[in-house]
């Protein structure tokens, strides 16, 4: 079970590494193996399915992502807990966002959606 209180250290952790611009740190929170789902995954990494698998990938179109918003920075407006996994809802550089991580048992997140305005 996710408790609030993590929910919300995650999501405060989270949402400093993507303002820091810290792949690592981002990806701390990530196993290794980790599936990533975003409409812009196939606009920015030409993947048609909008889906990758594991954090070399995922590091990959995340870095050219980060370049071609250099002024990338979000902003928390509710952290919403589940049995298994949070959603965030926050404000970015393109507008309104919510993302969906499930977790495994370790708390780290196997799989995460992002949905755009």
């Amino acid at each position: 079970m996710i408790t609030t209180e993590f929910a919300h250290q995650f999501a405060r952790e989270w949402i400093e590494a993507w303002n820091a611009h810290d792949l690592d740190r981002i990806l701390s929170h990530y196993a290794d193996d980790f599936t990533m789902s975003s409409p812009y995954i196939a606009q920015i990494a030409g993947v048609a399915s909008g889906s990758l698998t594991g954090k070399a990938a995922v590091r990959a179109y995340w870095a050219a992502a980060l370049q071609k918003m250099p002024t990338l920075r979000f902003e928390l407006l509710q952290t919403l807990v589940g049995a298994g996994s949070v959603i965030l809802y926050y404000r970015g550089v393109r507008g309104m966002a919510a993302e969906v991580f499930f977790f495994g048992p370790d708390h780290l997140v196997q799989r995460a959606a992002a949905h755009y305005e």
